[in-house]
């Protein structure tokens, strides 16, 4: 950094349990601050702060209207639940707070909409709390799918995010509360899934988007369980998904193209935070008698110095020192992605509520 270019600081607004590992990669982050950590009351605040081991010189605010106020915050992490959104995401632009945002960004794109024409408006740059995007992994397996002599057109692609909590989550946890975070397992697990699959072919929207019947709800209505397919008329592709939180942890990504194929197993959290792999094979055909394949998938790992929430946090603060510091324009790159990630989003929640009917994009 230059003398005169600090670096960019943050405030949390909400101490959700993800807020945790954030405020450790600010941390980490060699061009971020944490400056200020905001929750409903300033007690919540303090054994936040304590119990992450935050700096003492970290600000510690009983609301979350104090913290927007606070002229040294040049950006705000937000991981309040989704019906919050809107409220303070549309404040935290009008105050000149750049933007991340834990997904699900919205309950639908209309409400999406507002916030980012208010991010536009104010000049402050948003960018959703997808953190495998980040990883370098993620754009090494970019690099092979682009080749078109490795993978030729894609064909088809599965993803999957899947986990079991305890039987506490599926009473009392903030994403089964139809008034706090009321998409349930398609905002929190199946966000990720369309994203891998929007990210696959290159945030092109499929025509058409079907939930599969087989959706599973609580008592209010949300939902615990459910998969989609989506079809890409001109392209020839397919891609389903599953997400779930009653069912084994999955985290997988795959890829067939129309010559090779591509596989993750581990794409939202890597196994381990220094390194990441991944698997594709090309070209690959029977042996005489089909008795056997003539080539092996290939293993690549990819190296890391720093973990992906903190590449997360170094990215968006480079674009925010670019704003601050050299006049540059908001990367409205990631607000693209997710509105495109939003809007396949809407369209599931919608097939579902309407009797598994296909919904054209």
């Amino acid at each position: 950094m230059a003398e005169n270019e600090g670096p960019i600081r943050f405030g949390i607004m909400g101490c959700a349990e993800i807020a945790r590992k954030v405020s450790r990669a600010i941390l980490l982050s060699p061009n971020a601050a944490l400056v200020a950590v905001a929750s409903r009351t300033i007690d919540k605040a303090k054994q936040f702060a304590l119990g992450n081991k935050l700096p003492e010189s970290v600000k510690l605010y009983g609301s979350y209207g104090e913290l927007l106020d606070d002229p040294l915050v040049d950006a705000v992490y937000m991981p309040l639940p989704t019906t919050l959104h809107s409220k303070w995401a549309v404040m935290a632009a009008q105050k000149g707070k750049h933007l991340l945002l834990e997904k699900p960004t919205a309950l639908d794109v209309k409400v999406l909409d507002e916030m980012l024409q208010s991010c536009e408006t104010n000049g402050v740059q948003f960018m959703d709390g997808s953190m495998w995007y980040h990883h370098p992994r993620t754009a090494k397996m970019k690099d092979l799918l682009s080749n078109s002599h490795v993978f030729g057109p894609l064909k088809a692609i599965h993803s999957s995010s899947s986990y079991h909590p305890p039987p506490d989550f599926l009473e009392n946890n903030v994403r089964v509360k139809a008034e706090l975070d009321g998409l349930g397992a398609l905002g929190d697990a199946g966000w990720y899934c369309i994203g891998a699959i929007l990210w696959s072919m290159n945030r092109k929207l499929p025509t058409t988007v079907t939930a599969l019947p087989t959706a599973v709800r609580n008592s209010a209505g949300v939902i615990l369980s459910c998969s989609a397919s989506m079809i890409w008329d001109e392209d020839e592709t397919v891609a389903t998904f599953f997400c779930s939180f009653l069912a084994h942890e999955t985290m997988s990504l795959a890829v067939c193209a129309s010559n090779g194929t591509l596989n993750v197993d581990d794409l939202i959290i890597p196994y381990e935070e220094t390194a990441a792999g991944f698997s594709y094979t090309s070209g690959a055909k029977f042996v005489d008698l089909h008795i056997g394949w003539n080539v092996k998938p290939q293993h690549v790992q990819v190296e890391t110095k720093l973990p992906q929430e903190a590449l997360m946090i170094q990215e968006f603060s480079r674009l925010v020192k670019d704003v601050k510091y050299h006049g540059g324009r908001p990367d409205t790159s990631w607000a693209e992605t997710s509105r495109s990630t939003q809007l396949v989003l809407d369209a599931v929640k919608n097939s579902i509520d309407d009797g598994y009917k296909a919904v054209k994009m």
